[in-house]
């Protein structure tokens, strides 16, 4: 199974979008995905402000665990991660327009009202399925193009 799929099948089983992107990746990070779902519980629904798409965190999370820095002094490697990030989210806002939730759905889950809204319009099982994709996608490709 690709990545994409596997993803989706994770958030289909009651992930959200962060868990999804960040989990499937565990196997080239060398990084366990019990804690991978763990760290990014947190993040899904724009940190449950529909703020920043929890794609988009997870994809962070993906490139600063392949690229970030750890050690003072290391400028090099944060400057090439945050080069990273900002390749990252170009591609997904070309594709999305936004990389905030709330844009994306169209609606606030953080508004009751509004997250009624989002249920009843099914908006969780297309838009969330559809930036997973994108972010795994995106991720892929900057990953081989590091690589390579």
């Amino acid at each position: 199974m690709n990545r994409r799929d596997e993803a989706i099948e994770i958030f289909n089983c009651g992930f959200n979008c962060s868990q999804a992107v960040l989990s499937v990746f565990c196997d080239h990070l060398d990084f366990d995905k019990e804690t991978a779902l763990k760290i990014s519980t947190g993040f899904g629904g724009g940190m449950r402000k529909g703020e920043v798409c929890g794609a988009v965190t997870g994809a962070i999370m993906v490139l600063g665990l392949k690229e970030g820095h750890f050690a003072v002094g290391e400028t090099k490697a944060k400057s090439k991660a945050y080069e990273l990030v900002k390749d990252f989210e170009s591609r997904f806002e070309k594709l999305n327009e936004s990389i905030i939730c709330k844009n994306l759905l169209k609606y606030d889950l953080s508004v009751e009202t509004e997250l009624a809204m989002i249920k009843e319009k099914g908006l969780f099982d297309v838009i969330c399925p559809k930036v997973i994709a994108d972010a795994i996608d995106i991720i892929e490709e900057i990953l081989i193009l590091k690589d390579s």
